[in-house]
């Protein structure tokens, strides 16, 4: 029996660090970040194909999801990490079978992001991007994901603050309202990525 095709939907999100730029941290918002994240894990994992960056905040919030999950979805998730960080990889990263390591450019975290980034983005064919909190990276991220899948859906989840808000703000009129100030992540997601999981 064929191998049902599954749609691609890609995630950008991280949770801002205090330490980091003030933009990012003073607007986000940690508990909805967390929740918006397992909320999309728990409506795109069984039924399509989530591919995110391992950033160390998230990666743990879809490894619970996963968990929690009565099927064996291990092929439903794909996460890249760049071997830059290979010495700080999370526990978390060795539950997944699917991980893609891409290339390190020695003392340099910037360069070897780009080239994660820009494999993770441009390699796969994706149906949807969702931007959740975020910093520098999400908006980054967001930029490459619009000039290689103009005609995916894109959704900026502003409810969570940081570079989310930055984008949705930044493209006003673009997005439906929701993203703005819908905290029903699960229904929202369920409604917006309909045809993509159903």
């Amino acid at each position: 029996m064929a191998t049902k095709h599954l749609n691609k939907v890609f995630l950008s999100a991280s949770i801002p660090s205090i330490d980091r730029d003030k933009k990012f941290y003073d607007t986000a918002d940690i508990i909805a970040i967390r929740d918006s994240v397992r909320a999309l894990g728990t409506v795109v994992i069984p039924n399509a194909h989530l591919v995110w960056g391992g950033h160390p905040s998230i990666t743990p919030l879809i490894r619970y999801v996963m968990q929690r999950m009565s099927s064996n979805l291990k092929q439903h998730v794909t996460l890249y990490q760049s071997l830059y960080f290979e010495d700080k990889f999370p526990v978390d990263n060795f539950d997944f079978e699917n991980i893609i390591l891409t290339s390190k450019v020695i003392h340099n975290q910037k360069e070897s992001l780009n080239i994660m980034r820009s494999r993770m983005i441009k390699e796969n064919d994706f149906s949807a991007g969702i931007f959740i909190g975020g910093m520098e990276g999400v908006l980054e991220e967001y930029e490459l994901f619009v000039q290689h899948h103009p005609t995916s859906i894109i959704l900026p989840i502003a409810s969570t603050g940081a570079g989310a808000k930055i984008i949705y703000e930044n493209n006003i009129g673009r997005f439906d309202k929701r993203l703005k100030n819908d905290y029903a992540y699960m229904a929202l997601f369920k409604d917006l990525l309909n045809e993509l999981i159903y």
